[in-house]
């Protein structure tokens, strides 16, 4: 049987990544003790207001086919929330409801994106961005950051990688699995190459809501901007929602027509008692997101403190999101050889970092994924790995 080869451009490296969490799945399945860092889902539950509220709904009946876009009150309050958060002024014709951020920039490649474009991405970048962009028949050209100033981009990288076939920037601020978040003289570098060349700009900022000293600020909050900027959002992060599949995009709303179409094949609209819970979610984030944020500046300042200092080992500090990259180049081992011994041999399940990236090869990412205690324990079991790694045979 012959199948078509677009499935197959959404293979490779990056998608193979996940090998090592999926072990570390069966193990705990199978009752033996390990401490799973390796996604970006945490320990802790939704609040239970908004559990409660699809509960509520679905209990009511709420179970027949709902807007293929998002209803109307729930694109309205994110319209409002962007609005307020970027000074843009939004309406709901600008807002698509998607299952998840994923899904949200998988469409967005389609619609913006076709064969013999070229995607600017800085690195590292999130998995499945290569996938995305290459299922489009566009292919992804990645530009490579400055390692020694926390993964931030490189005066003129950008526009040194610029041809007549780009059509896209892509980025994520706060970036993961860096943990770097743009500064303003980043981004107007990012929008003054966009509007020059005529560029769309499709801005990830799942985890804005996560950041610690640098405050978040939206490319599309810059001048000229709008017009030309793809805003993705989700509340996976902000909200312990990651198994919701509750994300949307804002655009210009001639895009987010083609998003629609898009979203009459494939999804068909979210169910509609978690449109409801979602409402509930953006109407509440300013009761619930702080806490969250605190809470992974909280678990950060533990693993930074029990990892930095150790021989064999560098931390870049993250300025948000709820990873941390460690290198490990010092301690004789590839970064993929590290993580697996790791996890064979303490339990510890992390990723290889090269999967975002080459620029990350020789890192390691560890997700705040667990509460505190858990965490120190694990970063423990990691000092007592790489000092074994030191011990040399008499």
């Amino acid at each position: 049987m012959h199948y078509s080869s677009l499935v197959d451009r959404l293979a490779g490296k990056r998608t193979d990544a996940w090998q090592i969490h999926y072990a570390a799945q069966q193990a705990q399945a199978r009752g033996e003790e390990v401490f799973i860092l390796s996604v970006g889902d945490p320990d802790f539950a939704t609040p239970a207001s908004i559990s409660e509220r699809a509960v509520s709904a679905l209990l009511a009946g709420d179970t027949h086919y709902s807007d293929v876009s998002g209803r109307p009150a729930l694109r309205q309050a994110l319209a409002a929330m962007h609005s307020e958060q970027t000074g843009q002024m939004v309406s709901e014709e600008q807002v698509i409801v998607v299952a998840g951020a994923q899904n949200g920039l998988f469409a967005v490649a389609l619609c913006l994106c076709q064969p013999g474009d070229e995607v600017l991405v800085p690195e590292p970048m999130y998995l499945t961005y290569e996938a995305s962009i290459r299922a489009s028949g566009a292919t992804l050209v990645p530009v490579a950051v400055d390692v020694e100033r926390g993964f931030h981009l490189r005066p003129g990288a950008l526009a040194a990688a610029i041809t007549p076939r780009t059509r896209a920037i892509f980025l994520a601020t706060p970036n993961n699995p860096s943990g770097a978040v743009m500064s303003r003289a980043e981004l107007e570098e990012v929008a003054a190459l966009a509007q020059q060349h005529d560029l769309w700009v499709v801005s990830d900022e799942v985890y804005a809501g996560l950041t610690f000293e640098q405050p978040h600020l939206s490319m599309v909050s810059l001048p000229g901007m709008a017009e030309r900027t793809v805003t993705i959002g989700s509340l996976s992060k902000s909200h312990a929602m990651a198994g919701w599949r509750m994300g949307w995009v804002v655009a210009p709303a001639e895009l987010v027509g083609h998003l629609g179409r898009l979203a009459l094949c494939m999804l068909y609209g979210l169910p509609g008692f978690i449109q409801e819970a979602a409402l509930l979610a953006v109407l509440q984030r300013d009761s619930i997101v702080p806490a969250m944020r605190e809470t992974y500046r909280r678990r950060r300042d533990v693993c930074y403190r029990l990892l930095s200092n150790i021989p064999g080992l560098r931390c870049q500090l993250p300025e948000a999101g709820m990873f941390m990259l460690i290198d490990v180049r010092d301690s004789g081992l590839a970064a993929e050889d590290f993580a697996w011994r790791l996890f064979r041999q303490t339990g510890v399940a992390v990723l290889d970092a090269s999967a975002f990236g080459d620029i990350a090869s020789g890192f390691l990412r560890l997700g705040f994924v667990l509460d505190e205690a858990r965490l120190a324990e694990a970063c423990r079991r990691i000092a007592s790995f790489v000092a074994s790694l030191q011990v040399q045979p008499a």
